[in-house]
């Protein structure tokens, strides 16, 4: 079962647009496409709601997971200078398993109707 990873990052005002080019750079120069389970991820800029900025990482299981988070995590700042200071000010790991969305004799009893939509 894939998982989903979100480290939401607490950014200083007028600080956003320096993430976002660290980001985009590292996106360019392919920091994490060797990284074992890893699947992709996206940079979600905050518009309404929240002002944190959302990595949104998608592993194939959580022990890919934990083992770029041990190991190899220095892999997603493959294009850090060491003399720039870190945007972010804080940082929180939000973690999900995603959820099998088969046809509705895959889903569990009671949160299907019987035409084949769900219902909470």
């Amino acid at each position: 079962m894939s998982v989903v990873k979100i480290n939401a990052i607490t950014v200083p005002d007028g600080a956003g647009p320096e993430l976002e080019a660290r980001f985009a750079a590292r996106f360019a120069q392919g920091c994490m496409n060797e990284v074992p389970g890893f699947l992709g991820y996206e940079l979600l800029r905050p518009v309404a709601g929240d002002t944190r900025y959302f990595v949104y990482t998608r592993w194939e299981h959580d022990a890919a997971f934990q083992a770029w988070r041990t190991v190899g995590a220095a892999a997603a700042h493959c294009d850090s200078d060491s003399d720039r200071p870190q945007v972010g000010t804080g940082a929180d790991l939000l973690e999900f398993e995603t959820v099998p969305l088969g046809t509705a004799s895959d889903t569990a009893p009671g949160t299907a109707s019987e035409e084949g939509t769900a219902t909470a």
